[in-house]
């Protein structure tokens, strides 16, 4: 299976490009934004792609070709404005959930954030994250592929454990973003989450066993 991961740069990201990379099942592509970044996947031997979330749907089309599912793992970062989160995690989503529909890729992956669908639970300051993460997540389950949204708790840059807590609704937690990065590539062929929303933080599960039971 040959994975487009958007966002690979990022610090998901690159974790869960590795882990393909290590992998005997999955072939990655990074699709990242920079020519100085090409150097590291470079290092990996994995092959990238150059596009901008911020291009046109044709352009995300073009660097999606040949692949066979598709990760969302990209997002405007922290320190951005509300401009730019809703242009990279709203439209950059919708345009590639909109490229995904026009090559005939079926799988998608999303990494959103949990509490995205709780407007009681938003912020002030952080509201135009979450309309953005809320929307998106909606775009993508009335678009017909095989979705699987991934909501994590606060990310850490803790060393990965292995083990988390899935369910569907949750309000509170953390995770490591090296346990997020195994969520999606323990999520990426199993059929139990196949067109399922859910939340993930640290806990006592192997990932596998949490993920059969939702």
């Amino acid at each position: 299976m040959k994975v487009l991961v958007v966002g690979a740069n990022g610090q998901i990201g690159r974790q869960f490009v590795k882990m393909l990379a290590d992998s005997d099942k999955y072939t990655p592509k990074a699709m990242i934004r920079k020519e100085e970044q090409i150097s590291y996947f470079n290092g990996l031997g994995v092959e990238s792609v150059l596009s901008s979330l911020e291009g046109s749907v044709e352009e995300i089309t073009e660097a999606m070709k040949d692949c066979d599912a598709v990760v969302f793992a990209a997002g405007s970062g922290g320190k951005t404005g509300a401009d730019q989160t809703l242009l990279i995690d709203l439209d950059g989503a919708a345009k590639t959930i909109e490229a995904a529909e026009q090559t005939g890729t079926e799988r998608f992956l999303m990494i959103s954030a949990i509490n995205a669908d709780k407007r009681q639970m938003w912020k002030e300051d952080m509201a135009h994250y979450y309309v953005a993460k809320h929307h998106a997540d909606n775009i993508l389950r009335a678009s017909g592929l095989v979705y699987t949204i991934i909501r994590p708790g606060l990310l850490t840059n803790d060393a990965g454990t292995g083990k988390i807590l899935a369910v569907e609704d949750l309000e509170s937690g953390q995770i490591s973003r090296e346990d997020v990065a195994r969520v999606l590539l323990h999520s990426l062929d199993n059929e139990h989450v196949f067109n399922k929303t859910f939340a993930i933080i640290s806990g006592e599960d192997d990932i596998d066993h949490a993920l059969n039971q939702l």
